[in-house]
């Protein structure tokens, strides 16, 4: 069993069978991923609630992490993609509050993929998407190593959110992206423009 989702991501398929095959295998890991962790769960069992063949699996994945891998690559490169501009921007505050607010509106999914039984797994997947940012993005203090201020921060981000997220409506969006940004966030860019 492997802990990396890299290299996890298959063509897309294009037969219409395959393509609903495929759908049923990723709904049914989430539903799964709510009720049980990661580990836990067998082929069989995602094949099950998907509604297809234990081979069927085998058609599209050769492992129940490269399942994961796909179901997640997409949604961790979409919120590194929006944390891009928390590198980039001079008051880094509006973009964290982008980020805090797209994962609350996706509540279940995010839930599944960092607070679940698959989420050592997402978290590393996430970190190593961050480590391929350009360097040029990022805007570390000058004391702090590139790589490791990366390490840190996609790391710290992504356990305060998983954190976050089991704690359920106790913060909204807005008073969790403050204390992202205090915390993890302005610290590691140098935002002088702390929210209280």
């Amino acid at each position: 069993m492997g802990s990396s989702l890299s290299g996890a991501k298959l063509a897309e398929p294009t037969d219409a069978r395959q393509v609903r095959s495929r759908k049923s295998l990723h709904g049914a890991l989430l539903a799964l991923l709510e009720e049980k962790a990661f580990d836990q769960l067998t082929i069989r069992e995602i094949s099950g609630r998907a509604g297809t063949g234990y081979a069927t699996f085998f058609r599209h994945y050769e492992t129940k992490e490269a399942l994961l891998g796909d179901v997640a690559s997409e949604e961790i490169a979409g919120l590194l993609a929006m944390s891009v501009p928390i590198l980039r921007e001079a008051n880094s505050y509006e973009s964290t509050l982008a980020l805090c607010r797209y994962v609350g509106e996706h509540r279940k999914l995010w839930s599944a993929l960092l607070a679940g039984g698959a989420a050592g797994i997402v978290r590393n997947e996430f970190i190593r998407q961050a480590r391929a940012l350009p360097s040029e993005l990022q805007r570390p203090v000058g004391w702090l190593p590139h790589d490791l201020g990366v390490v840190h921060g996609t790391g710290s981000l992504i356990d305060a959110l998983a954190w976050w997220l089991t704690v359920g409506d106790a913060y909204s969006s807005e008073e969790f992206a403050g204390i992202a940004h205090r915390l993890i966030i302005a610290p590691l860019v140098g935002d002088s423009k702390v929210r209280s």
